[in-house]
């Protein structure tokens, strides 16, 4: 693998100068230690033929330390009566070509992430050297979601789930991540990845499980107690913040 910095915020009247980390993925069986190491993929240019990895504040499930919760026992009780299951499909076994499941796709997205997204980008993001396998669910028989997961012997990242929004009561979505967490734990996999953490609506991904911690730039932190407080604080932070968390690495460092 190669890290490298590349410029980004300036505040020159405070001289805060930052630099964005990236990290190149050179061979597959990196895979697990730039995860390890704070990085998710980068699939926001569709010009890069490379994997690239971005280190931002991410989230993973210990599972070591993961076990099921009240939640997930609600969950699961709640959608039984729906039939549900789900297949592990190797992504050359599935495809990505169908158009039924492309506008899948694009539909979700466009009504529920919190930034537009192009179809070129999910064709992109479908193409991505590294995706390896999709987690199709249904109900009743009928397909009602899929999670393109980055998969490679004991690390999976939960990459982009998307699913049907017509079962509102069901909590869908929450049972999606919980059956593709309990299926990594009972694989005997070390962690499973769950993306981004900023803002206090990305917070139902630490709320609902045990085993979660959080990468806070330097380790891999378990203190929810802070976490919450800095996905609280992130829509209006302060420079002061950034000069509070530069102070606080250099006197414990």
């Amino acid at each position: 693998m190669k890290i490298f910095l590349s410029e980004s915020l300036v505040q020159y009247n405070t001289y805060t100068f930052n630099y964005a980390l990236y990290c190149l993925l050179e061979h597959d069986k990196e895979i697990p230690d730039i995860y390890n190491l704070g990085f998710l993929p980068y699939s926001n240019d569709l010009t890069l033929d490379k994997s690239l990895f971005y280190m931002a504040r991410s989230l993973r499930v210990n599972l070591s330390d993961f076990k099921e919760t009240s939640e997930n026992r609600r969950v699961l009780k709640k959608i039984e009566e729906l039939k549900p299951g789900f297949r592990v499909i190797p992504i050359e076994q599935f495809d990505t070509e169908q158009d039924s499941f492309r506008s899948f796709c694009y539909d979700f997205a466009n009504e529920r992430f919190s930034e537009p997204i192009s179809k070129e980008r999910i064709e992109y993001i479908l193409k991505w050297k590294n995706l390896s396998h999709v987690f199709e669910f249904s109900l009743d028989d009928k397909k009602v979601g899929y999670v393109l997961c980055i998969m490679f012997e004991g690390t999976l990242h939960y990459w982009f789930a998307f699913f049907d929004l017509n079962y509102p009561a069901y909590s869908l979505g929450k049972y999606m991540m919980y059956s593709v967490i309990n299926w990594a734990f009972e694989q005997k996999m070390e962690s499973v990845y769950l993306g981004t953490c900023y803002g206090e609506k990305a917070l139902y991904k630490a709320r609902d499980f045990k085993g979660v911690e959080f990468f806070d730039g330097n380790i891999w932190n378990s203190d929810m107690k802070l976490l919450k407080e800095k996905c609280k604080n992130d829509a209006h932070v302060e420079l002061d913040h950034f000069k509070r968390d530069k102070n606080y690495f250099l006197k414990n460092n």
